[in-house]
């Protein structure tokens, strides 16, 4: 059904690649044994299991044992969170422009969070003030799934490490393997979340690397999978398939990058140069883009709403895009990441987020290049002229 569609809402979801559909067809037709059992079709589930294991640890740069299958990012981000802090007394801090799987976990814990600048990166003199002994986790995200800003988290390991020395740094990698190579991005946390259908795996898969012996309190309890850190029977299929999925990112990763960088900078030119009044997202006057990956293209548009013209993109030009993280109820909501970086409300209120991946090609930029500044414009003309946006 996407090949009459424009798609460029990768960072909400992105297609199955073909590699990890073709991974998870024996598991998902021959795959019958529990990996928790005994027999041959269940010790079969298991080398299956434990070779997906192996090849996300070689893939992010950490030991077999310390992957942590989950069902996705947001058990993963729940389980680094209330797992630390079921093991220690302490607070939390995160960043302010966590997706809401942190923030929520953050909030019910009673944690604080840290401001961004206008780049949506994290401000460090800020993080500084805010660490002392009492905390014991710190979570930052490494690229934003709304704007693309990417963290350096080297400084942060080491502001967190001379300031609170007894906290557990982790960061929510979800959207970064198509990206960065996470193995080296992310070498300074001690928990890294990962989610399948981010880099072309199956959705409902997703991992927390829990590395050297950090202690985390299991939510889910019953069988004592994945080490006692996560009860329940593990999906085989989904985890060869996210295997898959990861180890093809790794080896496109460069020209998808390339080509990405090109679409992208394309696609702000094309909606700045012809919309009035509209804004790179995490782009203040003066910066270069040079923070943000290249699949994120983020901009605001005055006078806009931005569910007008998300359905005005789908019906009249094909495109699918999003305004802002996705929700259970799929309505766009006012982004705590926009409001974090210091753009207005109103501003905010007509953000567009147009993201890339694997299967994007050269028909959709040139799409979404002609169709937005038309969607846009027309809307501005139809709010000038009175009339319903």
């Amino acid at each position: 059904m996407l090949e009459r569609w424009h798609y460029l809402d990768h960072a909400a979801t992105t297609p199955l690649r073909p590699e990890a559909l073709a991974a998870m067809v024996p598991a998902l037709r021959d795959g019958v044994g529990n990996p928790s059992g005994a027999h041959a079709l269940a010790r079969r589930a298991r080398t299956a299991l434990d070779t997906a294991r192996e090849e996300l640890a070689e893939l992010v740069g950490c030991q077999p044992g310390e992957v942590v299958f989950t069902s996705g990012g947001t058990e993963a981000d729940n389980l680094a969170v209330a797992g630390v802090l079921g093991t220690r007394d302490g607070t939390v801090l995160c960043s302010a422009i966590e997706h809401h799987a942190v923030l929520h976990p953050v909030a019910r814990h009673g944690g604080r969070v840290v401001p961004v600048d206008g780049r949506g990166v994290v401000d460090l003199d800020a993080l500084a003030s805010a660490l002392d002994d009492e905390v014991a986790l710190v979570s930052v995200i490494l690229v934003n799934n709304e704007t693309g800003t990417l963290q350096p988290l080297d400084a942060i390991a080491d502001i967190v490490h001379d300031r609170a020395p007894r906290a557990v740094l982790h960061t929510d990698a979800s959207q970064a393997v198509c990206w960065v190579d996470v193995r080296e991005a992310a070498s300074a946390a001690d928990l890294i979340t990962l989610a399948s259908h981010k880099c072309g795996g199956p959705v409902g898969t997703g991992a927390l690397v829990v590395r050297g012996g950090v202690a985390i309190e299991p939510q889910l309890l019953g069988g004592g999978q994945e080490r006692e850190r996560r009860s329940g029977t593990q999906d085989v299929a989904g985890a060869v398939g996210f295997a898959a999925a990861a180890a093809v990112s790794v080896r496109d990763r460069a020209r998808l990058v390339d080509r990405s960088l090109r679409w992208r900078d394309r696609l702000f030119a094309a909606v700045l140069a012809s919309v009035p009044g509209s804004i790179a997202s995490a782009v203040p006057t003066g910066a270069t883009r040079d923070h943000l990956v290249a699949g994120v293209v983020n901009v605001c548009l005055p006078t806009v709403d931005s569910e007008a013209l998300l359905y005005v993109l789908e019906h009249e030009h094909a495109v699918l895009a999003s305004a802002a993280s996705s929700c259970a109820s799929g309505a766009q909501e006012p982004s705590h990441v926009l409001a974090a970086l210091g753009i207005e409300r109103s501003l905010a209120a007509g953000s567009l987020r147009l993201s890339l991946g694997w299967s994007t090609t050269e028909e959709d930029i040139t799409a979404a290049e002609r169709a937005v500044p038309t969607a846009a414009r027309g809307l501005q003309d139809h709010a000038r002229d009175g009339a319903p946006a």
